[in-house]
């Protein structure tokens, strides 16, 4: 038993890796659905058929795309408090350490336009879905809390890209940090350009993330404006 890998020090991070990796792609596989598939076949099908896809498939789907979040966003710190243990004062003088982090924050701020935003917007929509079908009035508040939802899963789609880039570059992508480098002043704008940019998927719109495309591309400029900061400052 001593001698099986997965049982030495390094199995029980190995293992909160797997969990991480399976219910990443669970979430982030739901998210792009939900952003690239359902969302432009909703908007051109009947109203018939959206509203059997609210109220039997949006539902179970929401099921995973949320408990997907919330494992990969424990599974994740779990294994970040160990590694910053391991560490220790080391952590933010090292690229992994530092991009990593930055992944992290992304993911962590994603996981609550889940939990707090998408979640609680999209249980209005199927609510008001199953009562017109019963054919009881509409809910006014169902169109606004679509919208909102919608800005706060386009900013999802937005912040994945540069969390993604970020995961892989901490192990495989090692940036040099010396004793000039400006982790202090990284995290700050970086800092400010998360908060602005979350704070839209609170109370602003989609803008330019309104199209598929649009996201996309969005997204690229953002984890290209952010890898720029890591390469400025350190």
């Amino acid at each position: 038993m001593s001698d099986i890998a997965l049982f030495q020090s390094q199995g029980l991070l190995m293992i909160l890796r797997w969990i991480h990796f399976f219910f990443g792609i669970v979430w982030i596989g739901h998210l792009y659905y939900f952003n690239f598939t359902q969302g432009p076949f909703m908007a051109e099908t009947d109203p018939a058929t959206k509203s059997g896809v609210t109220q039997k498939l949006l539902p179970r789907a929401l099921w995973w795309f949320r408990w997907g979040a919330m494992f990969t966003f424990l599974s994740g710190w779990a294994y970040l408090g160990i590694r910053g243990h391991e560490l220790g004062g080391a952590f933010l003088q090292t690229s992994y350490g530092i991009t990593i982090l930055m992944g992290a924050i992304l993911a962590s701020l994603m996981w609550a336009n889940v939990w707090f935003i998408i979640w609680p917007n999209q249980q209005i929509v199927i609510a008001n879905a199953e009562a017109t079908a019963k054919g009881q009035p509409a809910n006014p508040a169902a169109a606004g809390a679509a919208a909102r939802a919608l800005t706060a899963s386009r900013t999802n789609v937005l912040f994945s890209m540069p969390m993604l880039f970020f995961m892989g570059t901490a192990s495989h992508l090692n940036i040099l940090v010396s004793e000039t480098s400006q982790v202090g002043m990284l995290f700050a704008v970086f800092g400010i350009i998360t908060a602005a940019l979350e704070y839209n998927a609170i109370k602003g719109k989609t803008g330019p993330m309104t199209t598929v495309k649009g996201v996309i591309h969005m997204g690229m400029v953002l984890l290209v404006v952010l890898y720029a900061l890591v390469e400025f400052f350190l």
